[in-house]
């Protein structure tokens, strides 16, 4: 058989693919977030005092904290799910990030005074179900990462499921962040590190499967 004739009747059932959109993948992203947050605090889980709580530093401090490593994360991994872009120069300013997240806090609970005893400021109760309700809120945002992955190429698949791992990790966060009853800076850096921590080594572990290739 010709060439010609072979590549022919390969290729005569083949449709038109719709090239990727970051912008398009990550207003679909945007969507969801939104609908996640409307839905739960529709369910009534949003704290009673949220008015006295939008006062207070901290209350800010871990909204725009946890929204900025979810930005990042998510900007990083719709980015590397192309085969030309790396996830680990982004990745690279998590850390960086870190810091100045945990180092601001520092200085709100400095400014604050807290003098109370450090485990009791733990609450520890509390501090273990807060973790698991933003593991919870993270599993949305992993299964739109992974649909997204599944239909990419990234070169770069462990970078790609950190950086998506960790993005589902602080969105979960972010929406826990209107039911947390607590604004002690010491309280969130201990127990919303240990909930993205888990988060993210759970949500890794699913995103390395779905940039399989």
């Amino acid at each position: 058989m010709r060439t010609d004739i072979l590549i022919d009747r390969l290729s005569q059932d083949l449709r038109p693919v719709r090239p990727r959109s970051v912008l398009r993948e990550a207003a679909i992203l945007a969507l969801l977030g939104v609908i996640e947050v409307i839905a739960f605090l529709s369910m009534g889980f949003m704290r009673p005092d949220m008015s006295a709580a939008m006062g207070s530093p901290s209350f800010w401090w871990k909204l725009l904290s946890m929204g900025l490593i979810a930005v990042l994360g998510a900007g990083i991994a719709l980015s590397s799910i192309d085969p030309a872009c790396s996830p680990r120069r982004g990745l690279r300013w998590i850390p960086a990030c870190l810091a100045a997240i945990f180092a601001s806090g520092w200085l709100i609970d400095a400014a604050q005074g807290g003098v109370l005893d450090l485990i009791t400021r733990l609450h520890w109760r509390e501090g273990l179900q807060c973790i698991w309700e933003m593991i919870a809120l993270s599993v949305p945002a992993v299964i739109a990462l992974a649909v997204l992955i599944r239909h990419g190429a990234p070169s770069d698949r462990t970078g790609t499921a950190l950086a998506g791992a960790l993005a589902s990790a602080a969105w979960g966060a972010f929406v826990f962040v209107f039911a947390c009853p607590s604004d002690d800076p010491f309280y969130i850096a201990v127990w919303y590190t240990a909930g993205c921590g888990i988060a993210t080594f759970l949500g890794q572990i699913v995103l390395s499967r779905a940039a399989q290739w």
